[in-house]
């Protein structure tokens, strides 16, 4: 288990992650939600090791993250910013061949040429990662740590993912979401930050919403996305039912009445 207790992270006295508690079990996905500057960014770098947190107690199967070295940190998991930035003129297959690291594999080329067949991004092998656009930037980056835990492990392991789905389109976010809940059955728990409320409903074990630094609310999809919850957390109405033939969670976001203004300037 991924577990983070008492996250407690502040930047010039300000908080942006407050007392939050956070788990990630091996085998389900959890879908971290909030409007823009909740902290979901912050907690996933905390919760990954790439912000320290004295104020934090953060567990990997059972033993404190300040206890492994960063070649072991790797070995049980994965990140996947939201942003990715690189210098050197990498083409798409050498971006991904970073996802192998030190870690041995049984046979590293076809790993690479498996993932990247699985994420859509083989044909683009060859080219430069920098002419991408960035959709097909963010799938590469996606094969990359896929490469990282693919292979089957006997100890859980987990995948971190910010925004994995920003710059595709409805065909290709659907498309990663079923690659990621897939990873499940290899032992490994996932844990995204997403935008799209409906995919988080189509796909996530459970849901965390958060707000100004605070966890609001946690739990199993159904019983956490309800209308109530969702426009506390963003401050806006929202509509939470259920497609008769899908049985799935529909999220509307609704429009506002728009207000009437009854001064009139006299002639």
């Amino acid at each position: 288990m991924l577990r983070g207790k008492n996250i407690h992270f502040c930047v010039q006295k300000r908080p942006i992650v407050d007392q939050a508690d956070i788990s990630l079990q091996a085998g389900e996905l959890v879908a971290v939600l909030g409007p823009n500057g909740a902290g979901k960014s912050t907690l996933l770098k905390i919760l990954s090791g790439e912000i320290p947190c004295r104020r934090a107690d953060i567990q990997y199967n059972g033993t404190a993250i300040r206890h492994f070295s960063a070649k072991a940190l790797a070995k049980l998991r994965a990140v996947m910013p939201q942003h990715s930035v690189l210098s050197f003129p990498f083409t798409a297959s050498e971006v991904v061949e970073l996802g192998l690291g030190t870690q041995p594999v049984s046979a590293p080329d076809q790993l690479v040429q498996k993932v990247m067949m699985e994420t859509q991004t083989w044909d683009l092998r060859d080219r430069h990662y920098g002419k991408l656009s960035g959709g097909e930037k963010q799938r590469v980056q996606l094969a990359r740590v896929l490469v990282q835990i693919w292979e089957m492990r006997p100890y859980p392991r987990y995948l971190l993912l910010d925004e994995p789905t920003s710059s595709m389109d409805i065909a290709q976010q659907h498309h990663v979401l079923q690659i990621v809940s897939r990873l499940k059955k290899r032992n490994i728990g996932v844990l995204a930050i997403v935008h799209d409320l409906n995919l988080a409903a189509a796909y996530a074990d459970k849901v965390v919403l958060l707000k100004e630094g605070v966890v609001r609310y946690q739990g199993p999809t159904e019983s956490v996305l309800t209308s109530e919850t969702l426009q506390e957390t963003f401050d806006h109405p929202v509509k939470v039912s259920k497609d008769p033939d899908t049985d799935q969670l529909v999220i509307i976001s609704q429009v506002q009445p728009k207000r009437i203004n009854h001064e009139f300037k006299l002639a």
